[in-house]
């Protein structure tokens, strides 16, 4: 059957009013040579439950972290998800709601909303959250534009290893600024202090830290922000939020703005995305950051209410006023932070970060106790540690998709990384699964 509605009788009236005579005269424009000229080469029709089926074999080849034992990460992570918030994200109020511009018809989502900007100011230790971006890499971006419009400074220092795919992110949304980048990182991936300090200059617009850092690694946050605001520039942190179960939180080492990547709060892998991007700041930049803001109020009758407030937005002012041109947030994943986030609590976030912690510290133990195998990083890490191996990294990431391991990621591939097997441990590794892991590395010993 065909799924055009349209009528020969409605096509030529369309044709009338368009004013040519006939289809071929309409698309004319287009060269003969890419226009169809016979119907596509497709399969026989199939009925629903076949089609499902074929889409479900297709699925099915697909390697994931439910086939697979997952130690990869570098940015994204196999993070247990209470059901709880599968079953709050299948609501209908909430899965097909648009963004809330009606704000007197949309108080469900304008308060979760809220909700999630005040558990994000909970967790960083900031003033001020908006109701999420795009994704970690984007948001940081957004920093960036915030901090070279906040203070019409043009460069940016990147301290320590930053997650290449975020430095390609932020060149590409910060292209035709004028803002340079600079980076400044030690042999071991942190960031190089004496070097840091005679970087930071009159024309520094902020320093960015990463923490932990590309490699999973620890930095002196504190030492780093002193050298930051001694130059009068803004210090930017993007975190992994799970950490902040165990870490200081960045309000608490006097961080202006703090991004990160909520994916392991709540949702899923998803092959890449989409994923939610965390943004909070100090209150004095609250007129300047970008995306969505819930606040709240009452009404004349004394009742409680929110509303978007402070909408710094492209569509409310002239754009050449505007500090970003992202006028939305991650509804849905957004909410999928604020359930999870209000099921674990603050102790449930510290136990996902402390078993994170000891099994990636036990499997960190054991690997470089293989001969040919140790770890070239010798600082703090959280829950991801580079190793160094006696075969290509990628040679064991092939083996080990046979063996059922998602073994890690092959920093190989990124210029501005040490070469290495990059592994990640969370909370839902067991002990068996990591000694299987280990045993399996066993055989490329040397």
């Amino acid at each position: 059957m065909s799924f055009l509605p349209n009528t020969d009788e409605d096509r030529r009236l369309m044709l009338e009013q368009i004013g040519v005579a006939s289809f071929d005269e309409l698309i004319k424009i287009i060269p003969e040579k890419v226009r169809l000229k016979e119907p596509l080469n497709l399969p026989p029709t199939l009925s629903e439950y076949e089609a499902v089926k074929l889409m479900e074999s297709f699925a099915n080849k697909n390697i994931t972290a439910k086939s697979h034992v997952c130690f990869m990460g570098g940015g994204a992570y196999d993070r247990y998800i209470p059901s709880i918030v599968g079953s709050v994200l299948e609501k209908p109020e909430f899965k097909t709601a648009y963004t809330p511009y009606q704000a007197e018809v949309s108080q469900g989502t304008l308060q979760a909303m809220y909700e999630y900007q005040s558990m994000i100011c909970t967790l960083t230790g900031m003033d001020i959250s908006n109701a999420s971006l795009y994704d970690g890499a984007s948001a940081l971006a957004e920093a960036c534009l915030l901090a070279t419009a906040h203070n019409n400074r043009s460069e940016i220092i990147i301290s320590g290893a930053l997650n290449p795919n975020y430095f390609h992110v932020i060149k590409s949304i910060c292209a035709g600024k004028k803002i340079t980048f600079k980076n400044i990182v030690a042999g071991d991936g942190t960031c190089d202090l004496d070097t840091l300090k005679t970087a930071v200059g009159a024309n520094t617009s902020a320093v960015i830290l990463q923490q932990p850092n590309a490699y999973g690694t620890i930095d002196d946050a504190q030492e780093i922000e002193q050298i930051t605001h001694n130059a009068k520039a803004l210090f930017v942190v993007s975190v992994d939020p799970i950490s902040l179960g165990m870490l200081a939180p960045p309000g608490e080492y006097n961080a202006d703005i703090v991004t990160g990547e909520g994916q392991a709060l709540g949702i899923p892998l998803n092959f890449g995305g989409p994923y939610l991007g965390l943004f909070a700041c100090k209150k004095e930049f609250v007129r300047k950051i970008p995306g969505r803001l819930s606040g709240i109020t009452q009404d004349l009758d004394g009742n409680r209410g929110f509303v978007l407030t402070l909408q710094t937005r492209e569509q409310q002012i002239k754009r050449e006023k505007a500090t970003s041109n992202i006028c939305t947030n991650q509804g849905l994943f957004m909410l999928a932070a604020t359930v999870y986030l209000t099921a674990m609590g603050p102790a449930g976030i510290r136990e996902v970060a402390e078993q994170s912690f000891h099994k990636a510290h036990y499997l960190a133990k054991k690997i470089s106790s293989i001969p040919g195998f140790k770890l070239p990083i010798d600082k703090p890490f959280f829950c991801e540690f580079l190793v160094e191996t006696p075969v290509a990294p990628g040679e064991i990431i092939a083996e080990g998709e046979k063996h059922g391991f998602l073994s890690g990621i092959d920093t190989s591939a990124f210029p501005h990384l040490k070469p290495g097997l990059l592994i990640a441990v969370t909370e839902k590794r067991t002990k068996e699964e990591m000694d299987k892991f280990a045993d399996f590395l066993a055989q490329f010993s040397k």
